[in-house]
């Protein structure tokens, strides 16, 4: 039975549960609520419908070749389960998004080294009111002035001002 197989694929409720922001936590409630009775109507059906008594309703049925004729129809009727499109396309789409997830982590790992580098930089380094303004200019290059290109005050192009 195709029902079976489709709840054989259970829900990581607690995970769910988890992502779902408070103000639709009723929502969340109601659809799980939901799914909860609708698997437990699954799981009381039969694996397999019940056989039909044929010999029952040949007797029963007044009109001769009328249970036989839908016997036969019954027996050639084949219904098609879907087929299912998507979930190769959600697989794609879930490999790319842990590939993007991974590089991004990379990157912020590579981020928080360099950002632990300049907080070793500002614990091991003078405090600002013992420092000169060499010391200064050496801790922070940016702020050094160049009297050379600009020999008066601002000692900066106006437009960096």
């Amino acid at each position: 039975m195709a029902g079976r197989r489709v709840a054989l694929k259970a829900i990581d409720w607690v995970a769910f549960a988890e992502r779902v922001p408070p103000n639709q936590r009723g929502m969340f409630n109601a659809l799980k609520t939901r799914s909860d009775a609708i698997a437990a109507k699954l799981n009381s059906l039969p694996e397999t419908p019940a056989a039909i008594d044929w010999s029952y309703y040949k007797s029963a049925v007044a009109k001769a070749g009328m249970v036989d004729e839908f016997e036969k129809k019954f027996k050639a009727l084949q219904i098609p389960e879907p087929v299912d499109t998507q979930t190769s396309a959600i697989t794609a789409q879930e490999a790319e998004a842990n590939k993007s997830a991974s590089a991004y982590i990379e990157g912020s790992k590579a981020r928080i080294a360099q950002y632990e580098k300049e907080l070793d930089k500002f614990k091991n380094m003078i405090p600002f009111d013992q420092m000169t303004i060499e010391d200064l200019n050496d801790t922070f290059p940016e702020t050094k002035l160049d009297k050379v290109k600009h020999p008066y005050w601002p000692h900066k192009p106006i437009a960096d001002l």
